[in-house]
């Protein structure tokens, strides 16, 4: 499951701690662990292959760009044999060309999509880690408001 919308929605499911079967709760946190570091490792995993492919789609790019791609290489990526529309671009400025490159954001969108899963998936995990301290604290205000 890489949905980021998914991956929230079981979250308010798993999230919630029934005061009333507060020891069921705290044996659940090694499964709910294991099944965020799953879905943690698969998608850091994920978004690493994407920054490598992205790397090799640059220097693609920038072959494109410069003029130094062969007509067959152009053909099977499927790109305009000129790019630049007949401008001549100075050196400096080919950022904002790469920039704006649909194929290049459509990359990065994809990285950026990964990369907040896996920040969310961190921050669940983390969540997870201080569970106990939470029914802890559940018990301990349990105590205090029924006077012991």
């Amino acid at each position: 499951m890489n949905n980021l919308e998914q991956i929230l929605e079981m979250w308010k499911k798993d999230s919630v701690i029934d005061e009333l079967q507060l020891d069921q709760s705290a044996r659940d946190s090694a499964k709910l662990h294991s099944k965020y570091l799953e879905l943690y490792s698969v998608n850091k995993l994920r978004f690493k292959k994407l920054d490598l492919e992205f790397k090799v789609l640059l220097r693609d790019k920038f072959m494109h760009y410069n003029g130094k791609l062969s007509q067959e290489e152009m053909d099977s990526k499927g790109w305009d044999y000129d790019p630049l529309n007949g401008l001549t671009v100075l050196k400096g400025d080919m950022d904002k060309w790469y920039d704006s490159d649909p194929i290049i954001q459509a990359h990065q969108a994809k990285m950026h999509y990964t990369q907040e899963l896996v920040d969310t998936l961190k921050e669940i995990l983390d969540n997870i880690k201080w569970r106990h301290q939470n029914i802890k604290n559940i018990i301990e205000w349990n105590k205090f408001t029924s006077g012991m």
